[in-house]
């Protein structure tokens, strides 16, 4: 007799788990986009004295030019949230493609592993900082340019690795022996099998590009003030710290928040492919 209850008791948990996942991730993500529809000064209009502390119409206080901290913290997020979403978007396709294809094509396979072991050993600081000179009106863009340009060589070898031993796989080398390419052979029979690496290999590119792009911001390259980035405001407001410390606080843990939801979200979204134990009795 086979006892279904430990599977059973478990869906409950885990989909409760998820929705209150998504919940917590979604609410500072909306709140991130919409914050600047709900800011109660504009970014640029001093309000308060220089680093004066939280009161009255300031709630978080004000920055080292008297602009509202709470303000700054609603608008900053826009850009960086679209940014990291559109490096993670192109990172994730471009390594499906390639790791996938590397692992049916065992030439090129070898070339891709030897240039990703290579650009791998790039600092991202130097990467960036050679990007920017290269491309010194990118601004933004350059910096998104350069959170790909580095993240592609490694999400290449996540999926090179998750993929390769699915090429053993009958139904792969069944589709081999039939002929098929080598796109339908990747879209239709590697790539459905490796939704939850996928996924999680998401999330981790989205909070590395949320941690580029805010390392570059605090070295001012990308964008520059008045602009209300969160890891530029950390950097402007680092000198007062003692007299406002939610001038530095909030936009850090605005940054962290950001991506420590998204990460747990994509974890808890990604398909469970570790086997279910069934207790025979």
């Amino acid at each position: 007799m086979t006892s279904v209850w430990p599977v059973t008791a478990r869906r409950p948990s885990r989909r409760a788990k998820t929705t209150a996942l998504v919940v917590v991730a979604v609410l500072p993500l909306l709140l991130a986009l919409a914050g600047p529809l709900i800011a109660p000064h504009t970014i640029d209009t001093p309000v308060t004295a220089p680093f004066d502390t939280p009161g009255d119409g300031t709630l978080l206080g004000g920055d080292q030019l008297g602009r509202d901290v709470l303000s700054r913290v609603l608008h900053g997020g826009t850009l960086l949230i679209l940014g990291a979403l559109l490096v993670a978007v192109v990172t994730t396709m471009t390594a499906m493609l390639i790791g996938c294809v590397a692992v049916l094509r065992p030439a090129l396979g070898r070339a891709v592993e030897r240039s990703a072991d290579v650009a791998i050993l790039l600092p991202p600081l130097l990467g960036i900082m050679l990007i920017a000179l290269a491309w010194p009106g990118g601004g933004r863009w350059a910096v998104i340019a350069a959170a790909v340009i580095l993240g592609v060589p490694y999400a290449v070898r996540v999926v090179a690795a998750a993929a390769s031993p699915l090429v053993t796989a009958g139904y792969v080398e069944a589709a081999l022996g039939r002929g098929e390419s080598t796109t339908y052979i990747t879209l239709r029979e590697i790539l459905p099998n490796l939704r939850a690496t996928i996924l999680t290999l998401f999330g981790l590119r989205f909070v590395e590009a949320v941690y580029v792009i805010s390392m570059a911001g605090f070295l001012q390259i990308g964008p520059q003030p008045p602009a209300s980035d969160w890891s530029l405001m950390v950097r402007e407001n680092a000198s007062g710290i003692l007299l406002n410390p939610w001038a530095v606080i909030a936009p850090s843990l605005a940054i962290a928040l950001l991506a420590i939801t998204v990460n747990l979200v994509t974890l808890s979204l990604a398909p469970d492919t570790t086997a279910k134990a069934v207790t025979r009795s």
